[in-house]
């Protein structure tokens, strides 16, 4: 029996909810999809300009095709010219840069008018190099009625080295990022002095982003920026734009330091928006102790961008890592070759790691409609104007709601209906997402954490200050309370010397490289093709353990390679190029040391803690695993050092009469601790920004230092990164839907949706599903308040 299609919308294009249709009406397919959310579209309420945005200003934005501001854009731009520092908490796509460009450019319009040509500067920072590209191009479209009053420049590490100079002396509006802020402008600052003598207002885009280990550095790096000013007689307004999230204002004000009004109304209209919840089927095959396997969201995920791109629906798939980016193009590529020989180079891939040039042509292909597919990592959520898109595919839950709307808004910017596609992994977190739609559509966004005060990331830019300029007393209130307990032990490591009244940095080398901003540590390791010695890419260093250890596979823009040798004295991994039939997976071991118990509370018998502990890693082997299907050819064995992290976890214990009571028999007790400390790493990411690879965890039915059996969560940070002290504030919750979660599974004894874990050192053994329900509903039992 045929099916019609629904009907297209008014503009002849389809709608989301026919595209959706098409690609659900394959075989098999319809039971695939386990939710669908319509968030009809909006209509915009208009305002007017605030009288001070100069006329000529307002001229260009109606060149551009803008006759009247949303509300929520007239209302930032009437606060950023009264001097407030403030946050716009709105949707993807309404608009929020339009918002603080506009007084903006009034103001540099007028700066231009003083007699040295140059009486207004603004900063512009953004969490990568591409959106900062992007916005300087719209800067430069916009501001181009306004003649040469208004300079943008791009100011990065891929700037030339003889167009910087250009920059520093020249340019008025200045668009960067956090790390050159931190590594080239901040220690230069005499090279910057004019720029930052009238800087009139710092651009904060994206700044839901900066959470965790990177948001405490850059919140550190921002306090060493107006302190720097403060020296030239500037005090810089903020304008930050950010997703919807929770209590932005709050959130803005640990990120600048400085008291920050919000603005959370969005105005502007809004296309349909269909959003389906996808759940891939469970194949034949038996993964690890037996359990049932589902078809990878990778592998899932190329198919429906082959189907997508076939209509020719201008689509993009979110990917959580590289290698998934580079493994959907390649697999769309070969699809979509047996259907049309014209359509494999109209799919790309796009992800970190990329050299320059290659980014920029990915970039120019998508802005001008080439390609029709691309597969990308979180480089390409922001707010890059990728406008035209019809579609989105997540490969996974993206970590937090924040991202989840973030990446599913890049899809309709033009105003037209959009179809967003959540396709689960298998994961604890996925699953319970799928078949509890309103963990997703009925919350709001998470609250963004971060930690200035970690001491971890503290120091070093105490350090870096002093080298700008030699720190006093007074100084120390601008970066925290835990500053004066600091300086004496940096003056104890020979890295600060106090004269007469104030601190000096006492080295030859930079102090601004004693820290990775982005927590990443260390050089990163350079992938070099050891035939040509070509240079293909960077892999961070935290990373390269697990990534390019001897025998791992390495995708690159299509290819593929094996790595023959990883030097970790000189960072460098040669690679040689190869086509295995499978993928790698690293293996580790974990153990860890409490070195400090901050805050604890009973649960009845058991205990609630959270404080300082070291983890030592060790990867120890590695998988390989068939392509598509997943399936576990064999393991090979590695000799890789072991790396230590001082970071902070939350810990519970239980004693034994409550597993007396929990019904857990000895021979099941390490099963279900280790299920339990899985599954609760998993669902974490619902109540703290953060995904399962920011966070680890281990178990033990005896922890040398609690006696006891214990479960530890901790932050993959040194320092920490807030996540574990927001698991122990919100333990209750978080441990009611960990046991949800594996509860609800459909599986007997536990798989990857439920209790497996993608990255257990133990090869996920042992593990005991049923005796986890009891022992969490025994821990929940005993507990009281809200953890």
């Amino acid at each position: 029996m045929a099916h019609d299609d629904p009907p297209q919308s008014a503009h002849g294009r389809p709608t989301p909810a026919t595209v959706l249709h098409r690609i659900a009406a394959g075989a098999g397919r319809a039971a695939r999809v386990t939710h669908t959310e319509h968030l009809p579209p909006r209509t915009g309420r208009h305002a007017d300009w605030p009288d001070q945005i100069r006329s000529e200003v307002v001229d260009a934005i109606r060149a551009a095709g803008i006759a009247r501001p949303w509300e929520h854009q007239a209302q930032a731009a009437r606060l950023a010219l009264r001097g407030e520092s403030v946050v716009v908490a709105t949707g993807t796509a309404s608009g929020k840069s339009l918002g603080y460009l506009a007084p903006v450019l009034s103001t540099l319009l007028t700066g231009s008018e003083a007699p040295n040509g140059r009486g207004a500067t603004a900063l512009y920072l953004a969490p990568t190099k591409a959106l900062a590209a992007d916005q300087r191009r719209a800067v430069a479209e916009l501001a181009a009625p306004l003649g040469t009053a208004i300079r943008p420049a791009v100011y990065d590490g891929d700037t030339p080295f003889e167009e910087r100079e250009w920059v520093r002396q020249y340019a008025t509006y200045v668009l960067t990022n956090p790390d050159m802020l931190h590594r080239g402008i901040l220690p230069g600052h005499p090279r910057w002095a004019s720029f930052l003598r009238q800087l009139a207002y710092v651009v904060i885009d994206e700044c839901h982003t900066y959470r965790g280990v990177f948001g405490s550095h850059v919140a550190q790096v921002l306090r060493r920026l107006r302190r720097v000013c403060a020296r030239y007689g500037a005090n810089p307004v903020f304008l930050l734009a950010s997703a919807t999230a929770a209590d932005p204002a709050a959130a803005a004000g640990r990120l600048t330091g400085v008291s920050v009004t919000e603005i959370t109304e969005d105005a502007s209209p809004r296309g349909e928006l269909v959003f389906a919840l996808w759940e891939p089927p469970l194949t034949e095959l038996s993964g690890e102790r037996g359990a049932p396997v589902r078809r990878t969201a990778t592998a899932e995920s190329a198919d429906l961008l082959t189907d997508l791109v076939v209509q020719g629906t201008r689509t993009v798939a979110f990917v959580r890592s590289r290698r998934a980016a580079e493994l959907i193009a390649l697999l769309a590529q070969d699809k979509l070759a047996a259907v049309d020989r014209s359509l494999p180079g109209r799919v790309g891939a796009y992800r970190g790691g990329y050299l320059p040039e290659e980014r920029r042509a990915i970039e120019r292909e998508l802005h001008s409609g080439r390609l029709l597919g691309l597969a990308s990592t979180t480089a390409l959520e922001l707010g890059v104007d990728i406008s035209g898109l019809d579609a989105v595919l997540l490969a996974g839950y993206p970590g937090t709601r924040a991202s989840l709307w973030q990446q599913a808004g890049r899809a309709g910017r033009a105003g037209q209906g959009a179809l967003a596609v959540l396709i689960a992994r298998d994961d604890p977190l996925d699953t319970f997402l799928v078949h509890h739609p309103e963990a997703l559509f009925d919350r709001p966004v998470e609250s963004t954490v971060l930690d200035p005060d970690n001491p971890y990331v503290l120091a070093p830019h105490l350090c870096a200050a002093a080298a700008e300029l030699p720190l006093t007393e007074a100084d120390l209130a601008l970066f925290g309370p835990e500053a004066p307990d600091l300086i004496p032990q940096l003056e104890k490591r020979g890295l600060l010397r106090r004269r007469r009244d104030s601190w000096y940095w006492t080295r030859r080398e930079r102090a601004a490289d004693l820290t990775d901003i982005r927590g990443e540590g260390g050089r990163p390791i350079q992938v070099v093709e050891a035939a040509t010695g070509r240079l293909l890419g960077t892999v961070d260093q935290s990373a390269a353990h697990a990534t390019v250890h001897d025998g791992a596979v390495h995708l690159h823009q299509g290819r593929t390679y094996l790595v023959s040798h990883l030097d970790l004295d000189d960072n460098v991994a040669l690679v040689e190029e190869a086509d295995p039939p499978y993928s790698t997976m690293a293996r580790d071991t974990t153990a860890i040391t409490i070195l400090g118990t901050e805050t604890e509370q009973p649960w009845g018998e058991a205990r609630l803690c959270f404080g300082s502990v070291e983890v030592t890693h060790q990867v120890v082997s590695y998988l390989r695993r068939k392509l598509i299907t997943g399936e576990v050819l064999g393991e090979t064995k590695l000799d890789l050092p072991p790396r230590t992290l001082r970071t902070r976890a939350v810990w519970w214990t239980l004693t034994d009469d409550q597993l007396e009571q929990a019904r857990i028999h000895p021979e099941e007790l390490a099963g279900a601790l280790h299920a339990a400390e899985h599954a609760s790493i998993g669902i974490l990411p619902l109540f703290a920004t953060c995904d399962r690879w920011d966070i680890g965890g281990v178990s033990f039915p005896l922890h040398p230092d609690t006696g006891l059996p214990t479960v530890f969560v901790y932050d993959g940070h040194p320092g920490g990164a807030g996540f574990a002290e927001r698991a122990y504030r919100t333990a209750r919750a978080w441990l009611t839907a960990t046991r949800e979660a594996i509860a609800a599974c459909e599986c007997d004894f536990g798989c990857p949706s439920c209790i497996q874990s993608p990255k257990c050192g133990n090869g996920n053994d042992p593990l005991d599903k049923l005796a986890a329900v009891r022992l969490l509903d025994c821990l929940l039992a005993a507990g009281t308040g809200d953890g």
